[in-house]
């Protein structure tokens, strides 16, 4: 059998993204790992209601963005309270798209990473 567990999105300032998925969508921290020579950091989010996580990775040699392509891809999160979820994306200045014939919008993490929000 085989489950899911985690994705990955790497950034270029870890406090910068931890700051915004916190404040963005309440992800907290559930798990670290540093290299002993201080070359990487992983820091994996959870939502504190399932078992899957988002990992950050911070290279501490990069310093130039990543390159997304053309982001033809995205991690989505299904928000309970989406209306208030979406006054408070619009507020934070993040979303990038709305989709009203399907109910969705996204937003965009600061190294530009989509997200989708489902009701």
């Amino acid at each position: 059998m085989v489950t899911f567990n985690h994705f990955n999105f790497n950034v270029l300032d870890l406090e910068k993204s931890l700051a915004f998925y916190k404040e963005a969508l309440g992800l907290e921290p559930v798990r670290r790992k540093e290299a002993e020579d201080g070359s990487f950091q992983l820091v994996y989010l959870g939502d504190g209601k399932s078992d899957f996580t988002l990992e950050l990775t911070w290279l501490k040699d990069r310093t130039e963005a990543y390159d997304l392509g053309e982001c033809e891809f995205h991690l989505a999160f299904r928000a309970d309270n989406y209306e208030e979820m979406f006054r408070k994306h619009q507020e934070m200045g993040c979303v990038v798209f709305v989709n009203e014939a399907m109910g969705i919008y996204f937003i965009t993490d600061p190294d530009g990473y989509w997200i989708e929000i489902i009701p």
